[in-house]
């Protein structure tokens, strides 16, 4: 079904099925309305429920907009770079353009860069923490809802994939909010005055890093 909203039309994918008591709606990457309900909910009810909700499915559009857009471009290092395919076998990075093969892994090579960079920047966040903390190991993977994660137990800090498209205060700022998981766990005050002892410009850099541009 298909359904406008504000002078724009909307393809909306429906899944009715028996268990479901209430009515689900979000915005997938392909920008499509995708709606969970009862299977006996009408089209007429669903569309009704949609345009109720119209500024939250507005948003939510936007947003997978913006995520969508972000990640058809090039960043690196918090800079935007034109694509241009080329003929060639490896990436090439200019002053403002980056000249991509056909078919080039580019996941490839940011991983690449991060390999060397991540592990450089933990190292130089580690020595210069303010507290006393273990060695930590680091493991980089693509991540869709955090930045990075730290495992207490094991001494570990996975480190987000897309870090290296952001600005490297971005880099530094989660680094040093893993780190300071190794002094407290959890996300109380105390954590975060061990956040801001070692990163004071946290909160602006943190803010930043939920824009795509």
């Amino acid at each position: 079904m298909k359904i406008k909203l504000d002078n724009e039309v909307h393809e909306v994918v429906v899944t009715k099925k028996v268990g479901n008591r209430n009515t689900y709606i979000r915005v997938k990457d392909d920008l499509k309305i995708y709606v969970s309900t009862g299977k006996f909910t009408s089209d007429k009810e669903i569309e009704r429920i949609i345009i109720k909700n119209k500024k939250s499915v507005l948003n939510m559009l936007e947003k997978a907009y913006k995520q969508k857009q972000y990640n058809d471009s090039f960043y690196f290092l918090g800079k935007k770079y034109e694509i241009v395919y080329v003929n060639d076998k490896d990436l090439y990075l200019g002053s403002n353009k980056v000249f991509i093969p056909k078919g080039y892994d580019v996941d490839k090579w940011y991983k690449k860069q991060a390999n060397k960079l991540f592990e450089e920047r933990l190292t130089y966040n580690f020595d210069k923490f303010s507290r006393r903390i273990p060695k930590v190991h680091l493991t980089i993977r693509k991540m869709k809802t955090r930045w990075g994660v730290c495992n207490t137990k094991d001494k570990r800090i996975t480190l987000n994939l897309e870090l290296i498209k952001r600005d490297i205060s971005c880099l530094d700022y989660v680094i040093n909010h893993e780190l300071s998981h190794l002094i407290y766990a959890d996300h109380s005050k105390n954590f975060w005055s061990v956040v801001e002892e070692n990163f004071p410009d946290y909160k602006r850099v943190r803010k930043s890093m939920r824009t795509y541009e």
